[in-house]
């Protein structure tokens, strides 16, 4: 069930400090999503490759999807002629698929590069030494892959309660940030921050929040 007061109170909170909202609407069905689209919203989040194929499918073309789950490269193919943004890119591997399936589709794919700042293993994302080695020592590889923009990073604390915690993530996640800026980077997104933690996270510098059980209530899950 869409929560209508909540949506205008979060896009007003956005607003006020140039926060872009990304509205998590994997599990939801379309009718769901297609309340809040008709409330004004058009970026939308999913985790997974088919489920994103079948919304895509069923609700209005001007929707901007982000792909935010973790993405296998024998996947890409699926959502390449439409998503907007891959937001959870964690290989240089992946980069060069969604490159060439871009170029199968005469388009260009924004993405971010997913950052590993939780201290969950099941987290996927790069690691700084790793991040430093794909900005800096493949930079030409980086730069034959003229099918994709790589604009910026993305990253998910701790599944905690502890606040400290999760700041010190944002923290270092911002810190990694501002240091792979430049005047002339591309590097323009800091997606950081969900629906128990986006405070925390605009509090630290993200610029975009993916916010999913405050917008359409807690998750769906299949039984059996």
């Amino acid at each position: 069930m869409i929560n209508k007061e909540a949506y205008k109170n979060i896009i007003k909170q956005l607003s006020e400090k140039n926060v872009q909202l990304i509205a998590v609407s994997k599990t939801k069905p379309v009718e769901e999503i297609k309340k809040l689209y008709d409330l004004g919203q058009r970026d939308f989040g999913e985790n997974y490759v088919q489920e994103l194929v079948d919304k895509q499918s069923q609700l209005p073309k001007d929707i901007r999807w982000h792909f935010i789950g973790h993405l296998q490269s024998n996947k890409v193919k699926y959502i390449s002629a439409f998503v907007h943004l891959i937001q959870s890119v964690d290989s240089l591997k992946l980069l060069k698929e969604i490159d060439k399936q871009a170029v199968r589709h005469n388009r260009e794919i924004e993405c971010l590069l997913q950052v590993h700042i939780a201290d969950e293993e099941t987290k996927f994302g790069f690691d700084e030494d790793e991040l430093e080695a794909l900005i800096n020592t493949n930079l030409n590889e980086l730069h034959e892959l003229n099918n994709i923009k790589v604009t910026g990073l993305m990253g998910m604390a701790s599944l905690t309660d502890d606040e400290n915690k999760i700041r010190t993530e944002f923290k270092r996640l911002k810190s990694i940030f501002e240091n792979f800026t430049t005047p002339n980077s591309q590097l323009k997104t800091l997606s950081m921050g969900m629906s128990s933690d986006y405070k925390i996270a605009i509090e630290e510098g993200s610029n975009m929040v993916r916010i999913g059980s405050l917008l359409f209530g807690e998750r769906i899950y299949n039984v059996g």
